[in-house]
């Protein structure tokens, strides 16, 4: 009897011991250190948790996180919703009359975007929208928490262009376009009549 007594004392103070030294330890920050360092795996002092949010991790330079689009550097080439595996980019675009303009890297621009949508909440995070963007426009950014309280929140409009604005400029391409049908039905009705 003795000796179960004297185990049981010598287990309770084993777990007593160690829940006092966790309990002083967790009052102190981890010192937070990058994956890449020696001793990332080795650490054995202090708390095993960061106090977010004052403290947080370093993120890696190649890391896949939030999407961004520098909307005046796109093309609408519509490469990245077309490789997009889960199809979270929506694109919506009308032809340009003329030119618009050029992006930083001197592409020019001829077609508007009336919408560019990204809804994160589908996004895998795999980065192939920013492989395939010829004007590097679309970009992962350093971005990891975006908590929201609606999933309608996880979509994200690029488009600078208002519904008016692109009800004005497809009306100019209907225009345009109904002007060269024009010119080109009188012409075949004049090289038919020679």
């Amino acid at each position: 009897m003795a000796d179960r007594a004297q185990t049981g004392i010598s287990s309770l103070w084993k777990g007593m011991s160690l829940t006092i030294r966790h309990l002083f330890t967790a009052n102190g920050k981890r010192k937070v250190i990058p994956a890449s360092s020696d001793n990332y795996f080795k650490q054995l002092e202090g708390t095993n948790t960061i106090q977010y949010p004052k403290q947080s991790l370093p993120v890696p330079e190649v890391g896949r996180y939030q999407l961004d689009v520098e909307i005046d550097d796109c093309i609408v080439c519509d490469l990245c919703a077309k490789i997009c595996p889960v199809d979270c980019i929506t694109i919506d675009s009308i032809k340009a009359t003329e030119l618009i303009g050029y992006t930083s890297d001197g592409s020019p621009k001829r077609i508007h975007a009336a919408k560019f949508d990204i809804d994160m909440a589908k996004c895998m995070y795999c980065g192939l929208c920013t492989i395939v963007c010829p004007t590097e426009c679309i970009v992962m950014t350093n971005q990891y928490d975006r908590s929201v309280f609606g999933l309608s929140d996880l979509t994200y409009e690029f488009s600078d262009m208002t519904a008016e604005e692109a009800k004005e400029k497809q009306a100019l391409l209907d225009q345009q376009l109904a002007e060269r049908a024009a010119a080109k039905q009188k012409k075949d009705e004049g090289g038919s009549a020679v």
